[in-house]
């Protein structure tokens, strides 16, 4: 097996996720007492979510650019990176590494795509939902219409990520709030939803919506232990 380096702590609420379903994922595929060869590092939320409150995306970049050499270094050999949002400054991060990084939103396409859906809804981070590093990534390179909520319903998405569920609170009120946000979208026409922020796994499943649901933390350590178990002639690109 492949070592994989997983850039966290953007929620640690959401990284302990990808490290349960990675071993997980792993004892499934090879059975016994098999878990997942893992280098984690685990950076400082507050400094990141300053940076994206400032609109300091080169610094935040810089950063976490800094955190996948050392990963590197340690002797991972693939980087993923367990958040969406951050993945807004993935350009900075692949810049100069030597090992793939696994992107969330191509692992994700390619599922939605797999399953002949066109029209998709997005939840996520205010940035993911409004800016186009994401949401323009679907359209662009894999053909998708992708569908975000309102604008009063993106700021009580954005607010319960923030306030609630990086800070390991899942209130059942707020999961009403998003079963009756993701009824709106399926209404508009989405085909199924994006849960598009790496903590919304904590708060609602596949139960909550009437159409398929496409979570990016889970589909993200799929893709991460497909290439950590997968021949060495195998490659990912960013």
């Amino acid at each position: 097996m492949k070592w994989i380096g997983l850039i966290g702590g953007m929620s640690w609420e959401s990284s302990a996720e990808y490290y349960r379903f990675i071993n997980q994922l792993v004892r499934d595929a090879r059975g016994g007492l098999h878990s997942a060869p893992i280098i984690l590092a685990s950076v400082d939320f507050a400094q990141i979510e300053a940076y994206q409150h400032n609109g300091d995306w080169d610094s935040a970049g810089k950063l976490l650019a800094q955190v996948a050499q050392r990963l590197v270094a340690a002797g991972a050999e693939c980087i993923v990176l367990c958040t969406n949002t951050m993945h807004k400054v993935s350009a900075a991060i692949t810049a100069d590494l030597p090992v793939p990084f696994i992107h969330i939103a191509d692992a994700t396409a390619e599922r939605i795509v797999a399953a002949d859906i066109s029209t998709v809804a997005l939840l996520g981070t205010r940035y993911t939902m409004e800016q186009d590093f994401y949401k323009g990534r679907l359209e662009a390179h894999y053909g998708l219409t992708v569908l975000v909520p309102e604008a009063a319903e993106r700021t009580e998405v954005n607010r319960i990520i923030y306030d609630e569920l990086c800070m390991g609170v899942i209130d059942p009120h707020s999961r009403a709030t998003y079963q009756t946000i993701m009824a709106n979208l399926v209404a508009r026409g989405a085909q199924a939803v994006i849960l598009g922020c790496t903590e919304i796994t904590l708060l609602v499943s596949h139960a909550d919506v009437t159409v398929p649901v496409f979570d990016t933390t889970r589909i993200h350590a799929e893709a991460a232990v497909a290439y950590a178990l997968a021949a060495p002639t195998t490659t990912q690109t960013s």
